[in-house]
């Protein structure tokens, strides 16, 4: 089974309203929670099938003007995650998917905006810019990427992620090199809360 609805959203955090938020965690995290959880039982039983959770790049890190985009995509690897564990033992696998920007019809004027504060153009207005920019020359090609995940639902350990396309997996690797510094700078003080 695979969960792949979705769309695009860029704004701030201020400039998206709670309904426009709503809607985006409605779509993307409990619309994917709603489906999964209709299929799980039959799965269960079958004690097999894997369940494939569309993600993004954007599930791992977030950048200005995509943050309620990726609160969703937080989200839903958040759940997948612990998921996975859940059904392992009735042999149902999670494959959590990661891509970068693909060719698809995810950008440019598809892409809900939301109203535009002026002092959010010296954080955002890169963003605005670049989703335009880049629709319809992303580096992704649609076609491999689904050859990639057949190759990886035929591997008998595939992996709980997979990150697609180069730009995934560089902006992924440097997200969890960011973190890795920043406990390491701060371990002393983080482990001296324990009694």
């Amino acid at each position: 089974m695979v969960n792949n609805a979705g769309h695009g959203s860029v704004g701030a955090v201020e400039e998206l309203t709670l309904a426009e938020l709503r809607a985006l965690m409605e779509v993307m995290f409990f619309g994917a929670v709603a489906v999964t959880k209709a299929v799980l039982p039959h799965l269960r039983r079958r004690r097999s099938g894997t369940i494939v959770q569309m993600s993004s790049m954007g599930g791992q890190l977030s950048m200005p003007g995509f943050g309620g985009y990726c609160a969703a995509k937080f989200a839903l690897e958040g759940l997948s995650e612990a998921l996975a564990a859940e059904v392992a033992p009735f042999g149902v696998r999670v494959l959590i998917v990661e891509p970068g920007a693909f060719r698809t019809e995810f950008g440019g004027e598809r892409m809900h905006r939301s109203t535009v504060l002026d002092d959010y153009q010296v954080s955002t207005g890169e963003t605005r810019a670049a989703v335009d920019r880049m629709d319809g020359s992303q580096p992704g090609d649609p076609a491999k990427a689904a050859q990639a995940i057949m190759r990886v639902l035929d591997d008998p350990r595939p992996p709980l992620r997979l990150a697609l396309g180069g730009d995934a997996v560089d902006h992924i690797r440097g997200h969890h090199e960011q973190l890795r510094n920043d406990l390491d700078r701060w371990e002393k003080l983080s482990r001296a809360m324990d009694l």
